[in-house]
Protein backbone atom coordinates (compact mmCIF):
# COMPACT_ATOMS: atom_id res chain seq x y z
CA UNK A 1 0.00 0.00 0.00
CA UNK A 2 2.65 2.28 0.83
CA UNK A 3 4.83 1.42 -1.93
CA UNK A 4 1.93 1.97 -4.43
CA UNK A 5 1.32 5.88 -3.20
CA UNK A 6 5.09 6.68 -3.12
CA UNK A 7 5.15 5.07 -6.71
CA UNK A 8 2.11 7.60 -7.38
CA UNK A 9 3.68 10.83 -5.35
CA UNK A 10 6.69 10.02 -7.40
CA UNK A 11 5.32 9.98 -10.74
CA UNK A 12 3.57 13.30 -9.72
CA UNK A 13 6.65 15.26 -8.93
CA UNK A 14 8.04 13.64 -12.50
CA UNK A 15 5.54 15.42 -14.03
CA UNK A 16 4.65 18.22 -12.23
CA UNK A 17 8.09 19.32 -11.23
CA UNK A 18 7.52 23.16 -11.25
CA UNK A 19 4.48 22.75 -8.72
CA UNK A 20 6.51 20.56 -6.46
CA UNK A 21 8.96 22.82 -5.85
CA UNK A 22 6.93 25.66 -5.47
CA UNK A 23 5.34 23.62 -2.53
CA UNK A 24 8.35 22.70 -1.01
CA UNK A 25 9.26 26.85 -1.60
CA UNK A 26 5.99 27.63 0.32
CA UNK A 27 6.69 24.63 3.57
CA UNK A 28 10.28 26.48 3.99
CA UNK A 29 9.23 30.00 4.49
CA UNK A 30 6.26 28.07 7.15
CA UNK A 31 8.83 26.62 8.78
CA UNK A 32 11.47 29.55 8.81
CA UNK A 33 8.44 32.77 9.55
CA UNK A 34 9.14 32.47 13.12
CA UNK A 35 12.86 31.69 13.60
CA UNK A 36 15.45 33.91 14.40
CA UNK A 37 16.95 33.56 11.03
CA UNK A 38 13.20 34.15 9.54
CA UNK A 39 12.98 37.43 11.44
CA UNK A 40 16.48 38.76 10.38
CA UNK A 41 15.59 38.35 6.99
CA UNK A 42 12.15 39.10 6.82
CA UNK A 43 10.74 35.85 5.38
CA UNK A 44 7.04 36.29 6.65
CA UNK A 45 6.91 39.20 3.93
CA UNK A 46 8.53 36.94 0.95
CA UNK A 47 5.87 36.22 -1.40
CA UNK A 48 7.63 34.75 -4.51
CA UNK A 49 11.26 32.83 -5.01
CA UNK A 50 12.23 36.64 -6.72
CA UNK A 51 12.01 38.30 -3.09
CA UNK A 52 13.27 35.48 -1.51
CA UNK A 53 16.24 35.74 -3.66
CA UNK A 54 16.49 39.47 -2.75
CA UNK A 55 16.00 39.34 0.66
CA UNK A 56 18.57 35.89 1.84
CA UNK A 57 21.98 36.17 0.60
CA UNK A 58 23.63 32.99 -0.73
CA UNK A 59 25.36 31.06 2.36
CA UNK A 60 28.84 28.52 2.48
CA UNK A 61 29.75 27.28 5.81
CA UNK A 62 31.69 29.94 6.47
CA UNK A 63 29.13 32.73 6.38
CA UNK A 64 26.54 30.21 7.53
CA UNK A 65 28.30 28.71 10.58
CA UNK A 66 27.63 31.73 13.22
CA UNK A 67 23.66 30.45 12.84
CA UNK A 68 24.92 26.74 13.49
CA UNK A 69 26.98 27.68 16.60
CA UNK A 70 23.91 29.35 17.83
CA UNK A 71 22.03 25.98 17.31
CA UNK A 72 25.29 24.10 18.47
CA UNK A 73 24.71 26.00 21.84
CA UNK A 74 21.27 24.88 22.47
CA UNK A 75 19.86 28.17 21.05
CA UNK A 76 15.95 27.44 20.12
CA UNK A 77 14.42 28.62 17.01
CA UNK A 78 17.52 29.60 15.51
CA UNK A 79 17.18 28.83 11.66
CA UNK A 80 14.55 25.87 12.05
CA UNK A 81 11.81 25.20 14.70
CA UNK A 82 12.71 24.11 17.80
CA UNK A 83 16.11 22.84 19.51
CA UNK A 84 18.41 20.81 17.07
CA UNK A 85 20.40 18.22 18.66
CA UNK A 86 21.45 15.80 16.15
CA UNK A 87 24.34 17.16 13.71
CA UNK A 88 26.51 15.48 11.07
CA UNK A 89 30.23 16.20 11.16
CA UNK A 90 32.01 15.81 8.15
CA UNK A 91 35.64 17.19 6.93
CA UNK A 92 35.32 19.82 4.48
CA UNK A 93 37.19 22.27 2.13
CA UNK A 94 37.15 24.98 5.18
CA UNK A 95 39.18 26.48 7.19
CA UNK A 96 37.75 24.13 10.42
CA UNK A 97 38.94 20.85 10.56
CA UNK A 98 34.77 19.38 10.63
CA UNK A 99 31.90 21.05 9.62
CA UNK A 100 28.51 21.00 11.95
CA UNK A 101 25.79 20.36 9.71
CA UNK A 102 22.46 20.33 11.63
CA UNK A 103 19.60 17.83 10.96
CA UNK A 104 16.26 18.32 12.35
CA UNK A 105 14.12 15.11 12.96
CA UNK A 106 11.70 16.30 10.52
CA UNK A 107 14.59 16.21 7.86
CA UNK A 108 15.78 12.99 9.09
CA UNK A 109 12.08 11.30 8.74
CA UNK A 110 11.23 13.16 5.70
CA UNK A 111 14.08 13.10 3.73
CA UNK A 112 16.72 10.81 4.58
CA UNK A 113 14.57 7.79 5.56
CA UNK A 114 12.06 8.58 3.07
CA UNK A 115 14.99 8.27 0.48
CA UNK A 116 15.84 4.92 1.43
CA UNK A 117 12.54 3.58 2.03
CA UNK A 118 11.83 5.05 -1.95
CA UNK A 119 15.25 3.21 -2.79
CA UNK A 120 13.94 0.09 -2.20
CA UNK A 121 10.37 1.12 -4.05
CA UNK A 122 12.54 1.26 -6.97
CA UNK A 123 14.14 -1.65 -7.55
CA UNK A 124 10.99 -3.45 -6.78
CA UNK A 125 9.21 -1.46 -9.38
CA UNK A 126 11.68 -2.30 -11.74
CA UNK A 127 12.34 -6.08 -11.19
CA UNK A 128 8.85 -7.43 -8.97
CA UNK A 129 11.08 -10.40 -8.63
CA UNK A 130 14.24 -9.33 -6.93
CA UNK A 131 15.77 -11.05 -4.05
CA UNK A 132 17.11 -7.63 -2.51
CA UNK A 133 15.13 -7.46 0.82
CA UNK A 134 14.45 -10.96 1.37
CA UNK A 135 16.82 -10.80 3.90
CA UNK A 136 18.46 -8.27 5.59
CA UNK A 137 21.12 -4.79 4.05
CA UNK A 138 24.23 -4.33 5.86
CA UNK A 139 24.24 -0.95 6.14
CA UNK A 140 28.26 0.34 7.10
CA UNK A 141 27.82 3.35 9.44
CA UNK A 142 30.38 5.95 11.27
CA UNK A 143 30.43 6.79 14.71
CA UNK A 144 28.86 9.27 16.49
CA UNK A 145 29.20 10.33 20.21
CA UNK A 146 27.58 12.94 22.99
CA UNK A 147 29.02 16.40 23.10
CA UNK A 148 26.80 18.19 25.83
CA UNK A 149 23.24 17.40 24.80
CA UNK A 150 23.68 17.12 21.05
CA UNK A 151 24.29 13.63 19.46
CA UNK A 152 27.38 14.32 16.81
CA UNK A 153 29.09 11.86 13.90
CA UNK A 154 28.47 10.92 10.34
CA UNK A 155 25.39 11.23 9.19
CA UNK A 156 25.18 7.34 8.16
CA UNK A 157 25.54 6.99 12.42
CA UNK A 158 23.14 9.18 13.45
CA UNK A 159 20.84 7.51 10.87
CA UNK A 160 21.42 4.31 12.72
CA UNK A 161 21.00 5.33 15.54
CA UNK A 162 17.79 7.24 15.45
CA UNK A 163 15.69 4.99 13.35
CA UNK A 164 17.10 1.83 15.46
CA UNK A 165 14.04 0.58 16.75
CA UNK A 166 12.43 0.48 13.58
CA UNK A 167 14.90 -0.74 10.93
CA UNK A 168 16.48 -3.29 13.48
CA UNK A 169 14.39 -6.04 11.48
CA UNK A 170 15.88 -5.06 7.87
CA UNK A 171 19.05 -4.00 8.82
CA UNK A 172 22.18 -5.49 10.33
CA UNK A 173 24.47 -4.80 11.85
CA UNK A 174 23.21 -4.50 15.57
CA UNK A 175 23.49 -0.71 15.97
CA UNK A 176 26.17 -0.85 18.80
CA UNK A 177 28.18 -2.89 16.32
CA UNK A 178 27.59 -0.28 13.25
CA UNK A 179 28.51 2.45 15.03
CA UNK A 180 32.10 1.39 16.65
CA UNK A 181 34.20 4.22 16.51
CA UNK A 182 37.45 2.32 15.44
CA UNK A 183 37.14 0.90 12.31
CA UNK A 184 39.09 -2.48 12.74
CA UNK A 185 36.87 -3.28 15.10
CA UNK A 186 33.77 -2.46 14.05
CA UNK A 187 35.25 -4.32 10.37
CA UNK A 188 36.01 -7.64 12.58
CA UNK A 189 32.78 -7.47 14.80
CA UNK A 190 30.72 -7.21 11.95
CA UNK A 191 32.28 -10.11 10.32
CA UNK A 192 31.51 -12.41 13.19
CA UNK A 193 28.23 -10.66 13.60
CA UNK A 194 26.98 -10.79 10.02
CA UNK A 195 28.76 -13.94 7.96
CA UNK A 196 26.06 -16.38 9.18
CA UNK A 197 23.21 -14.16 8.49
CA UNK A 198 21.00 -13.88 5.53
CA UNK A 199 22.50 -10.70 3.66
CA UNK A 200 21.04 -9.79 0.54
CA UNK A 201 22.16 -6.17 0.09
CA UNK A 202 24.51 -4.04 1.44
CA UNK A 203 24.62 -0.28 1.25
CA UNK A 204 27.30 2.77 2.44
CA UNK A 205 30.04 4.50 1.04
CA UNK A 206 32.08 2.34 -1.79
CA UNK A 207 35.57 2.79 0.10
CA UNK A 208 35.15 1.71 3.33
CA UNK A 209 32.66 -0.90 2.31
CA UNK A 210 35.45 -2.74 -0.32
CA UNK A 211 37.85 -2.75 3.15
CA UNK A 212 34.82 -4.32 5.38
CA UNK A 213 34.19 -6.75 2.49
CA UNK A 214 37.95 -7.88 1.84
CA UNK A 215 37.75 -8.07 6.00
CA UNK A 216 34.55 -11.06 5.73
CA UNK A 217 36.30 -12.87 3.33
CA UNK A 218 39.50 -13.27 5.70
CA UNK A 219 36.85 -14.19 8.43
CA UNK A 220 35.11 -16.57 6.77
CA UNK A 221 38.27 -17.82 4.29
CA UNK A 222 35.83 -17.68 1.37
CA UNK A 223 36.67 -17.11 -2.39
CA UNK A 224 34.17 -13.95 -2.61
CA UNK A 225 31.36 -12.61 -1.24
CA UNK A 226 28.88 -14.97 -3.07
CA UNK A 227 30.18 -17.92 -0.99
CA UNK A 228 29.17 -16.08 1.97
CA UNK A 229 25.90 -14.36 0.79
CA UNK A 230 24.52 -16.36 -1.94
CA UNK A 231 21.73 -14.30 -2.36
CA UNK A 232 23.55 -10.99 -2.24
CA UNK A 233 21.93 -8.67 -5.12
CA UNK A 234 21.99 -5.10 -5.02
CA UNK A 235 24.90 -2.35 -3.06
CA UNK A 236 23.46 0.76 -2.79
CA UNK A 237 26.11 3.19 -2.89
CA UNK A 238 27.15 7.23 -2.65
CA UNK A 239 29.57 9.59 -0.92
CA UNK A 240 32.24 9.26 -3.56
CA UNK A 241 32.26 8.34 -7.15
CA UNK A 242 31.72 4.61 -8.06
CA UNK A 243 33.53 4.22 -11.48
CA UNK A 244 37.14 3.82 -10.13
CA UNK A 245 35.54 0.76 -7.56
CA UNK A 246 33.51 -0.87 -10.15
CA UNK A 247 36.16 -3.44 -11.08
CA UNK A 248 36.76 -4.29 -7.89
CA UNK A 249 33.49 -5.48 -6.86
CA UNK A 250 32.93 -7.25 -9.50
CA UNK A 251 35.66 -9.51 -8.79
CA UNK A 252 33.99 -9.46 -4.99
CA UNK A 253 30.92 -10.19 -5.97
CA UNK A 254 30.65 -12.52 -9.53
CA UNK A 255 27.00 -12.23 -10.49
CA UNK A 256 25.70 -10.95 -13.55
CA UNK A 257 22.29 -10.25 -11.20
CA UNK A 258 24.00 -7.73 -8.95
CA UNK A 259 22.58 -4.39 -9.00
CA UNK A 260 24.65 -1.09 -8.25
CA UNK A 261 22.39 1.92 -7.55
CA UNK A 262 23.83 5.31 -6.52
CA UNK A 263 21.70 7.35 -3.90
CA UNK A 264 22.83 10.82 -3.66
CA UNK A 265 22.57 11.26 0.45
CA UNK A 266 25.07 14.16 1.67
CA UNK A 267 25.43 15.75 5.25
CA UNK A 268 22.95 18.35 4.20
CA UNK A 269 19.95 16.16 2.63
CA UNK A 270 19.37 13.59 0.60
CA UNK A 271 19.26 14.47 -2.84
CA UNK A 272 18.73 12.10 -5.73
CA UNK A 273 18.72 8.67 -6.13
CA UNK A 274 19.11 6.22 -9.63
CA UNK A 275 15.43 4.60 -10.71
CA UNK A 276 16.42 3.49 -14.11
CA UNK A 277 19.09 0.30 -13.94
CA UNK A 278 19.71 1.11 -17.90
CA UNK A 279 21.22 4.76 -16.86
CA UNK A 280 24.15 5.98 -14.84
CA UNK A 281 22.36 9.30 -13.91
CA UNK A 282 19.66 9.85 -10.61
CA UNK A 283 16.43 11.35 -10.62
CA UNK A 284 16.44 14.10 -8.83
CA UNK A 285 13.80 14.03 -5.42
CA UNK A 286 11.40 17.46 -5.51
CA UNK A 287 9.00 16.15 -2.66
CA UNK A 288 12.04 15.47 0.48
CA UNK A 289 11.64 18.99 1.89
CA UNK A 290 14.37 20.66 -0.26
CA UNK A 291 14.16 23.87 -2.31
CA UNK A 292 16.55 23.59 -4.74
CA UNK A 293 18.60 26.48 -7.10
CA UNK A 294 21.66 25.93 -8.91
CA UNK A 295 24.16 28.48 -9.85
CA UNK A 296 26.09 28.77 -13.19
CA UNK A 297 28.96 31.20 -12.33
CA UNK A 298 27.39 34.48 -11.11
CA UNK A 299 23.73 33.45 -12.42
CA UNK A 300 21.30 32.04 -10.05
CA UNK A 301 18.35 29.89 -11.34
CA UNK A 302 15.68 27.63 -9.67
CA UNK A 303 14.87 24.41 -10.98
CA UNK A 304 13.05 25.20 -13.98
CA UNK A 305 16.20 27.50 -15.49
CA UNK A 306 18.15 24.79 -15.73
CA UNK A 307 19.52 23.21 -18.89
CA UNK A 308 20.45 19.43 -19.59
CA UNK A 309 24.35 19.28 -20.22
CA UNK A 310 24.79 22.09 -17.98
CA UNK A 311 26.63 22.34 -15.14
CA UNK A 312 25.46 23.90 -11.77
CA UNK A 313 26.39 24.54 -8.12
CA UNK A 314 23.69 23.70 -6.12
CA UNK A 315 22.32 25.30 -3.38
CA UNK A 316 19.19 24.08 -0.99
CA UNK A 317 16.94 25.76 1.56
CA UNK A 318 16.09 22.61 3.66
CA UNK A 319 14.18 21.14 6.61
CA UNK A 320 17.61 20.55 8.25
CA UNK A 321 17.79 24.90 8.82
CA UNK A 322 20.14 25.21 6.16
CA UNK A 323 19.06 28.76 3.61
CA UNK A 324 20.27 29.19 0.44
CA UNK A 325 23.14 26.64 0.96
CA UNK A 326 26.03 26.16 -1.15
CA UNK A 327 26.95 22.71 -0.38
CA UNK A 328 30.09 22.18 -2.14
CA UNK A 329 28.84 19.79 -5.20
CA UNK A 330 28.29 20.39 -8.84
CA UNK A 331 25.85 18.52 -10.64
CA UNK A 332 25.28 17.96 -14.40
CA UNK A 333 21.66 18.09 -15.39
CA UNK A 334 21.27 14.92 -18.01
CA UNK A 335 17.70 15.60 -18.23
CA UNK A 336 14.97 18.08 -17.61
CA UNK A 337 11.78 16.07 -18.25
CA UNK A 338 12.37 14.88 -15.77
CA UNK A 339 14.87 16.40 -14.09
CA UNK A 340 17.86 14.08 -13.75
CA UNK A 341 21.48 14.84 -12.33
CA UNK A 342 24.59 13.08 -12.42
CA UNK A 343 27.60 14.32 -9.66
CA UNK A 344 30.72 16.38 -11.35
CA UNK A 345 32.28 16.72 -8.21
CA UNK A 346 33.13 19.40 -5.77
CA UNK A 347 33.46 23.07 -6.53
CA UNK A 348 36.37 23.23 -4.42
CA UNK A 349 38.38 20.22 -5.99
CA UNK A 350 39.64 20.75 -9.24
CA UNK A 351 43.33 21.91 -10.82
CA UNK A 352 43.70 25.08 -13.04
CA UNK A 353 47.56 25.85 -12.00
CA UNK A 354 48.33 25.93 -15.72
CA UNK A 355 44.89 26.68 -17.30
CA UNK A 356 43.90 23.13 -18.01
CA UNK A 357 41.07 23.19 -16.29
CA UNK A 358 40.94 19.61 -14.77
CA UNK A 359 38.07 18.18 -13.02
CA UNK A 360 36.64 15.09 -11.02
CA UNK A 361 34.65 14.02 -13.74
CA UNK A 362 37.62 14.58 -16.30
CA UNK A 363 39.84 12.31 -14.17
CA UNK A 364 37.09 9.72 -13.21
CA UNK A 365 36.34 9.48 -16.90
CA UNK A 366 40.39 9.08 -18.03
CA UNK A 367 41.45 6.60 -15.18
CA UNK A 368 38.25 4.63 -16.33
CA UNK A 369 39.44 4.51 -19.63
CA UNK A 370 43.07 3.60 -18.90
CA UNK A 371 42.03 0.75 -16.63
CA UNK A 372 39.58 -0.95 -19.22
CA UNK A 373 42.57 -0.15 -21.59
CA UNK A 374 45.04 -2.02 -19.18
CA UNK A 375 43.44 -4.57 -17.31
CA UNK A 376 43.55 -2.50 -14.24
CA UNK A 377 41.71 -1.12 -10.83
CA UNK A 378 42.20 1.62 -9.13
CA UNK A 379 40.84 1.30 -5.61
CA UNK A 380 41.69 5.11 -5.08
CA UNK A 381 43.72 8.22 -6.14
CA UNK A 382 44.18 12.02 -5.95
CA UNK A 383 45.83 14.08 -8.22
CA UNK A 384 48.32 17.33 -7.22
CA UNK A 385 49.94 19.76 -9.56
CA UNK A 386 54.05 19.48 -9.94
CA UNK A 387 54.91 23.53 -10.49
CA UNK A 388 56.90 24.94 -12.97
CA UNK A 389 60.44 25.40 -12.51
CA UNK A 390 63.26 27.39 -14.80
CA UNK A 391 64.21 24.63 -16.22
CA UNK A 392 61.14 22.38 -16.31
CA UNK A 393 57.50 22.37 -17.29
CA UNK A 394 54.19 21.72 -15.29
CA UNK A 395 52.49 18.72 -14.71
CA UNK A 396 50.05 16.53 -12.48
CA UNK A 397 51.15 13.99 -9.87
CA UNK A 398 48.68 10.97 -9.92
CA UNK A 399 48.74 8.83 -6.55
CA UNK A 400 47.02 5.80 -7.30
CA UNK A 401 46.45 2.96 -5.09
CA UNK A 402 46.17 0.00 -7.35
CA UNK A 403 43.18 -2.97 -6.43
CA UNK A 404 44.97 -4.49 -9.53
CA UNK A 405 48.17 -3.31 -11.02
CA UNK A 406 48.19 -3.29 -14.58
CA UNK A 407 51.23 -5.37 -16.48
CA UNK A 408 52.59 -2.38 -17.46
CA UNK A 409 52.76 0.79 -15.35
CA UNK A 410 54.25 2.92 -18.56
CA UNK A 411 51.43 1.50 -20.68
CA UNK A 412 48.90 2.62 -18.00
CA UNK A 413 50.12 6.08 -17.69
CA UNK A 414 49.99 6.62 -21.16
CA UNK A 415 46.72 5.51 -21.81
CA UNK A 416 45.93 7.93 -18.65
CA UNK A 417 47.28 10.80 -20.40
CA UNK A 418 45.75 9.55 -24.00
CA UNK A 419 42.34 9.38 -22.28
CA UNK A 420 43.17 13.01 -20.19
CA UNK A 421 43.69 14.71 -23.37
CA UNK A 422 40.49 13.55 -25.40
CA UNK A 423 37.90 14.55 -22.33
CA UNK A 424 39.26 17.96 -21.51
CA UNK A 425 40.85 20.38 -24.38
CA UNK A 426 42.03 22.42 -22.29
CA UNK A 427 44.34 19.88 -20.81
CA UNK A 428 45.05 18.64 -24.08
CA UNK A 429 46.21 22.54 -24.84
CA UNK A 430 48.40 22.78 -22.10
CA UNK A 431 50.05 19.37 -23.23
CA UNK A 432 50.82 20.67 -26.13
CA UNK A 433 52.66 23.52 -24.23
CA UNK A 434 53.30 24.14 -20.79
CA UNK A 435 52.39 20.57 -19.41
CA UNK A 436 54.47 17.11 -19.45
CA UNK A 437 53.01 14.11 -18.80
CA UNK A 438 51.25 13.18 -15.48
CA UNK A 439 53.82 11.77 -12.94
CA UNK A 440 52.59 8.65 -11.57
CA UNK A 441 53.06 7.69 -7.71
CA UNK A 442 52.53 4.21 -6.57
CA UNK A 443 51.50 4.11 -3.40
CA UNK A 444 51.04 0.49 -1.36
CA UNK A 445 47.44 -1.22 -0.99
CA UNK A 446 45.67 0.28 2.08
CA UNK A 447 47.85 3.09 2.23
CA UNK A 448 44.64 5.85 1.45
CA UNK A 449 42.16 3.85 4.04
CA UNK A 450 45.41 4.33 6.50
CA UNK A 451 45.41 7.76 5.81
CA UNK A 452 42.11 9.07 6.18
CA UNK A 453 41.75 7.10 9.58
CA UNK A 454 44.63 8.73 10.80
CA UNK A 455 43.29 12.16 9.39
CA UNK A 456 39.70 12.02 10.46
CA UNK A 457 38.58 11.77 7.35
CA UNK A 458 35.94 9.49 5.45
CA UNK A 459 36.51 10.70 1.55
CA UNK A 460 39.76 10.89 -0.65
CA UNK A 461 40.60 14.54 -1.88
CA UNK A 462 40.49 13.76 -5.92
CA UNK A 463 41.58 17.11 -7.39
CA UNK A 464 43.73 19.76 -4.83
CA UNK A 465 44.74 22.83 -6.59
CA UNK A 466 47.76 22.71 -4.80
CA UNK A 467 50.57 20.48 -2.87
CA UNK A 468 49.21 19.82 0.48
CA UNK A 469 47.38 16.49 0.73
CA UNK A 470 49.66 15.15 -1.75
CA UNK A 471 52.61 16.38 0.36
CA UNK A 472 50.68 15.09 3.59
CA UNK A 473 49.98 11.44 2.13
CA UNK A 474 53.90 11.17 0.46
CA UNK A 475 54.97 12.00 4.18
CA UNK A 476 52.46 9.79 5.80
CA UNK A 477 54.02 6.80 3.81
CA UNK A 478 57.24 7.82 5.07
CA UNK A 479 56.53 7.93 8.58
CA UNK A 480 54.87 4.53 8.51
CA UNK A 481 57.70 3.14 7.00
CA UNK A 482 60.14 4.25 9.50
CA UNK A 483 61.93 6.19 6.51
CA UNK A 484 65.02 8.36 8.10
CA UNK A 485 63.48 10.90 5.51
CA UNK A 486 60.02 11.00 7.01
Amino acid sequence: MWFSRRERAVDFFRRRPAETQERMFREALRRGRNTAFGRYFGLPEVRTPEEFGARVPVFDYESFKPWIARMLGGERNVAAPGRVDLFARSSGTTSDRSKYIPVTRESLWKNHTLGMRDLAMLVMAADPNTRAFDGKTLTLGGSCRREGRNLVGDLSALLIHETAFVSRWVRAPKSRTAIIADFDRKAEAIARECARQHITAFAGVPSWNLALMRRVLEHTGKRNLLDVWPDLSLFAHGGVEFAPYRRSFETLIPSSDMRYMETYNASEGFFALADDPQRDDMLLMLDYGTYFEFRDGDRIVPLEGVEAGRRYAMLVTSANGLWRYEIGDRVEFTSTDPYRIRFAGRTKQYINVFGEELIVDNADRALAEACAATGAAVAEYSVAPCYMTIDERGAHEWLVEFEREPADREAFAAALDRALRRVNSDYDAKRQTTLERQHLTVVAPGTFLAWMRARGKNKVPRLVNGRSVAEDIVRFVAEAAGSPDA
